[in-house]
């Protein structure tokens, strides 16, 4: 593992892209197939499902080093990771012996945990510890808890195996993405050159627009249209499509069946049965690529009524009747087993329209409309009416762009409407996790009720280092009480917050949560009773409830990038 351990400091120690996959390369060079089979597995975010958790570290490490539970805590606070707290206290300052490779450790050592008793997995886990260096003890907790991370994107890892490989990165991300499992064998087949066969149960790699931000200092739709054509050119070279609120997903239909999965890379296709039914329809070789979506009546329905799709892993029929779902197509990745990514999108759009033109109606594919706009400014004015159509935005494509893998600038860009925002008052505080253990980073903020402050939103992005150090001492100075790592603060200080959306939800005693809530800006200018009121939020959310209105027919025809 010492290799392994290696390529993490490396990585740890640069902020560098470059030096990043130049580590990357050296390792994956050296490594044997089923040592870099787990090394992929790990450095593009996936995870063994934790069998140990953090407490159990944390007892394990006390009974080791002899340390009280308020010692450890001390320990903790100061350092803001339990694999780190426990690496710093039982690791070797020197070198360990880690001689077995990173294979022998995952398949010898740490997979064998899982059926042993809890007193077992102490005494193996603590031997362990005895043996390693600090680095190695901290690597080896984040495994056995499910929680390995380290710097580097998962598109960093398929460019240097482009590299190694004199494969193209777009084939790598194929072979690499959905659920497989680590062996030496499957590793030399990803990176063959002459391997041609590829899983037709594997979706595609995703490819990810770009946010498109322009001025804020100037939102009328003129002048917000000549920074668009400055930065875009002329109309007729874009598509524009309505930003769906839902779920981004591939469906396949191949000989081996139908597939659906979830951009997380997650077959979800039993959490919907009626769309894995229709999609049998669809011709063999097809693979879409679209959004999942409970819709009613000619318009979307909220994210929120989609999350309890998400969270029926067998959804009943009563369930399915209540939250009907529709799957969005606005690509074509595949038709007649042949990959079509390289396709203008123009090109693929079209063929699309064939593919679902032939399906018995009405059905539960549809194809995103067009979005007609003659200019800049129009298509501006169409952005700010997004929310009337229960829509996020409009994402903007160019005509002759293939489809690519990962976010790429350039060719296909998210245009979403404003987010909301709210005034609010810093109730709690908390350390945060990381490098900011050890300051208050993680906020609890309210809205008045008659003169009581209640809850709404937590967040914890959005300031600067400068003003979250100055958030911090005034926090230290201005706490009322304690409940644990928590402190409640006095009602003073007033931050603007952004967030998404609004949806009722009786777990929270406002009876109404925020979607990504997160700090917009201090505003110093203002005393804790001009804060927003939870009557203007339930007013929000009463608007948006009796407001969206179904889509507007689609108009106008995908034209060709060539055409006149």
């Amino acid at each position: 593992m010492q290799h392994f351990v290696q390529l993490f400091r490396s990585i740890d120690a640069t902020t560098s892209s470059n030096a990043k996959i130049d580590a990357l390369v050296e390792y994956f060079r050296a490594a044997a197939p089923a040592d870099a089979a787990w090394a992929v597995y790990f450095l593009s975010g996936k995870r063994l499902k934790r069998f140990i958790t953090s407490r159990d570290l944390q007892l394990w490490a006390r009974q080791l080093t002899g340390l009280p539970e308020w010692l450890f805590a001390e320990c903790y606070s100061s350092v803001g990771d339990t694999a780190e707290t426990v690496a710093l206290l039982v690791g070797n300052e020197q070198t360990g012996d880690s001689s077995l490779s990173l294979q022998q450790w995952l398949e010898n050592r740490i997979l064998p945990l899982r059926q042993l008793e809890k007193a077992q997995q102490a005494q193996a886990v603590k031997g362990w510890w005895q043996q390693l260096s600090i680095t190695e003890c901290f690597v080896l907790n984040k495994m056995l808890t499910g929680a390995f991370r380290v710097g580097v994107a998962k598109t960093m890892v398929y460019k240097a195996l482009a590299q190694v490989t004199g494969l193209p990165q777009a084939v790598i991300a194929h072979r690499f993405i959905g659920d497989w499992q680590p062996s030496a064998d499957f590793y030399r087949l990803a990176v063959d050159p002459e391997q041609r066969r590829s899983d037709s149960a594997k979706p595609y790699p995703f490819y990810l627009a770009y946010p498109l931000e322009l001025d804020p200092d100037h939102p009328d739709s003129v002048t917000t249209g000549n920074q668009l054509e400055n930065r875009l050119g002329p109309t007729d070279h874009w598509l524009a499509e309505w930003k769906w609120d839902g779920i981004r997903g591939q469906m396949l239909h191949h000989q081996s069946g139908v597939y659906l999965w979830s951009r997380g890379e997650d077959v979800i296709t039993h959490q919907f049965p009626e769309l894995a039914e229709a999609a049998t329809q669809l011709p063999q070789g097809v693979v879409l690529d679209g959004e999942i979506l409970c819709w009613r009546e000619g318009r979307p329905e909220p994210f929120s009524a989609l999350q309890k799709r998400l969270g029926r892993k067998r959804p009943s029929a009563r369930f399915l009747r209540q939250y009907p779902a529709v799957f969005m197509a606005y690509d074509l990745l595949e038709y007649g087993h042949l990959n079509q990514r390289n396709q203008l999108l123009a090109q693929r759009k079209q063929l699309l329209a064939t593919v679902l033109d032939g399906l018995s109606q009405p059905s539960v594919f549809r194809q995103s409309p067009p979005v007609a706009f003659d200019s800049w400014p129009m298509l501006e004015q169409l952005r700010q009416s997004a929310r009337h159509y229960g829509v996020e935005g409009l994402m903007l494509k160019r005509l002759d762009s293939p489809y690519l893998s990962g976010r790429k600038k350039g060719d296909w860009w998210k245009y979403k409407v404003d987010p909301y925002t709210l005034d609010a008052v810093l109730l709690y505080a908390q350390p945060g996790s990381g490098r900011r253990a050890s300051l208050y980073t993680d906020y609890t903020f309210g809205v008045w009720q008659d003169d009581e402050l209640v809850p709404v939103a937590k967040a914890y992005s959005g300031l600067s280092d400068k003003a979250i150090n100055r958030v911090d001492n005034w926090i230290r100075k201005n706490t009322v009480e304690r409940f644990g790592p928590v402190r409640s603060v006095r009602p003073e200080l007033v931050f603007e917050l952004a967030f998404e959306n609004i949806a009722p939800s009786p777990r929270h005693k406002s009876r109404l949560a925020l979607r990504f809530p997160r700090i917009k800006r201090w505003r110093e200018d203002k005393t804790s009773r001009e804060a927003d009121s939870l009557t203007m939020l339930e007013h929000l959310l009463a608007e948006k409830a009796n407001g969206v209105s179904p889509l507007p027919a689609a108009s106008g025809r995908i034209a060709s990038p060539d055409q006149d």
